[in-house]
């Protein structure tokens, strides 16, 4: 990448704020790289809206799709031919993830999505570094160890974003003259270029003051590993000036010590660049709550950090989202709710959005109706994302789920019928689960084939806060003091090796079974599914 390069590209990123006139901004907000880029930022833009309406002076910036098109923009020299061929379509690739028809051409999906990752993870190799369009794994430096988050910081330049953000941070200073910078830190594959650029901005800019939080934040102050630490600020003591956790809008607002700390007002995604993210209009990302309604589930982390549930009143929401549809008319809505609450679910079924919306609800007898699955198809909703986790009651009953196998084939079967597609997700290995109860998921899966549009399966984690943790005989995956979660003796000897082993060799193999993981869109997965049914 040669020095002119980078500088015509940083350049052309200057019309993203609107010209060159300094002026000053109170705080200014990063979402950092690596996370999926095919929405802006919720977290950021409601921050911005709630600092805007009590009068604090904010700017906004989603440095994670910057950054990633500014590296497929600025592409090393390649030899090979696949790594050719990618660079030669890459505009192409990026056109059609724009638009709508390669949502419902799997093959070309699949290949513009592989030679993108292919032209990332190129550029990311002299770094010693796997990069993809949603992940960032570093081979020597981890995210869970604070040691490697300071190394980071202090060593910026060592960061493959560090072409990227050394110029666009100069710029950002410049144009805004920040006397704070804020970063929503959500994801394991953004800390590390997180870090790099506190560090940076720290080292060059030490009058800034550095804020940082978001929902990995917050998870690793709730953790116990935290509490080891003396400081509140825990190993980042002298980094970052002030730590914000959970939904941080009125300890930001005293923070900076606003006049007035009213907390509701309309998310901002104007200072957002809508039209680069890889989807075929915009994403409207929403949350009608924060925390989860049920908060019941026994290895939830929403339960083991103490998050409370706090919605935002139906009539609200409701209110917002025609304003947000009305001003963005965006191609899909996103809601991002735990699960989407029964008010909720009645309001959506009773007024249509007029645009197609998804989001997570809960197995409930609710959901079992048609004629209100009809209704719910009626004003939108093309996919409901369902937490199964398992077709055994007694994994469910232990899991303090609040729902039976019976009412989840129901459901599965209203909502088939209904016309709205599901996007299952799975867990196996808790600690109450043998091979004999996976495969009673297994013939579950089978028996609802039909009614199951997208699956995901996962193997159990333990978190280290869940109260279970204290009974069982733990282990380290690795060595890390802010490991969120740890191996463990199973108590039924249901250990990784063999769950990894049942779901090679037995589940995937289920022809009915394997047709639907076929469908799954690499990578994106869940964030592009909805993309596919309209």
């Amino acid at each position: 990448m040669t020095v002119a390069a980078v500088r015509h590209s940083t350049l052309a990123l200057l019309s993203l704020s609107g010209g060159n006139n300094k002026r000053m901004c109170s705080i200014l907000l990063i979402n950092p790289p690596v996370v999926k880029p095919s929405e802006p930022p919720a977290g950021i833009a409601k921050l911005c809206a709630c600092l805007k309406g009590n009068d604090i002076n904010c700017a906004v910036v989603d440095a994670n799709i910057e950054g990633l098109l500014f590296l497929l923009n600025n592409q090393p020299s390649v030899t090979d031919t696949w790594s050719k061929r990618a660079s030669k379509h890459l505009q192409y690739h990026l056109s059609e993830l724009r638009s709508d028809k390669i949502y419902h051409n799997q093959g070309r999906y699949q290949r513009a999505i592989a030679d993108i990752n292919r032209l990332l993870n190129v550029s990311a190799q002299p770094f010693d570094v796997h990069l993809s369009l949603g992940n960032y794994q570093d081979n020597h430096h981890s995210p869970l160890n604070s040691a490697d988050l300071l190394w980071s910081a202090s060593n910026p330049e060592k960061n493959i974003f560090y072409p990227y953000f050394n110029l666009r941070l100069q710029q950002l200073i410049e144009l805004h003259n920040p006397a704070h910078i804020g970063f929503s830190l959500n994801f394991l594959s953004q800390a590390l270029t997180t870090f790099s650029m506190l560090g940076y901005i720290r080292r060059n800019y030490p009058e800034i003051k550095l804020l940082l939080g978001g929902g990995l934040i917050t998870s690793w102050l709730c953790s116990s590993n935290w509490t080891t630490f003396a400081n509140p600020l825990g190993p980042f003591t002298g980094l970052v000036d002030r730590i914000f956790t959970g939904p941080a809008e009125c300890e930001l607002l005293h923070y900076l010590n606003a006049k007035s700390t009213t907390k509701n007002h309309l998310p901002d995604y104007a200072q957002l660049p809508n039209g680069d993210y890889l989807a075929p209009g915009m994403i409207l990302p929403y949350a009608a709550s924060s925390g989860c309604y049920w908060n019941k589930c026994e290895f939830c982390p929403e339960l083991a950090e103490g998050n409370r549930y706090a919605p935002i009143t139906t009539k609200q929401v409701m209110s917002e989202l025609r304003s947000l549809i009305t001003k963005h008319k965006p191609k899909l809505v996103h809601l991002l709710d735990n699960a989407i609450s029964p008010n909720l679910l009645t309001a959506l079924a009773q007024e249509a959005l007029e645009v197609p919306w998804y989001g997570f609800a809960r197995v409930n007898e609710q959901l079992s109706d048609l004629d209100f699955c009809r209704a719910l198809k009626k004003s939108g909703c093309v996919m409901l994302k369902l937490g199964i986790e398992s077709g055994n009651q007694q994994v469910l009953d232990e899991m303090a789920k609040g729902v039976t196998v019976e009412l989840t084939g129901r459901v599965l079967e209203t909502l088939h019928q209904a016309g709205i597609a599901t996007y299952i997700y799975l867990l196996f290995g808790t600690p109450s689960e043998t091979e004999e109860k996976a495969r009673h998921t297994l013939n579950f899966v089978r028996q609802y084939h039909q009614c199951i549009t997208f699956l995901n399966l996962a193997i159990f984690n333990l978190p280290i806060s869940s109260t279970v943790a204290t009974t069982l005989k733990k282990h380290s995956f690795y060595a890390a003091d802010l490991s969120l979660y740890t191996d463990f003796d199973h108590p039924l000897g249901w250990n990784r090796k063999e769950i990894r082993t049942f779901l090679d060799r037995e589940f995937k193999r289920v022809p009915e079974i394997a047709q639907i993981l076929r469908r799954d869109p690499p990578l994106f997965t869940s964030n592009h599914a909805a993309l596919t049914l309209i």
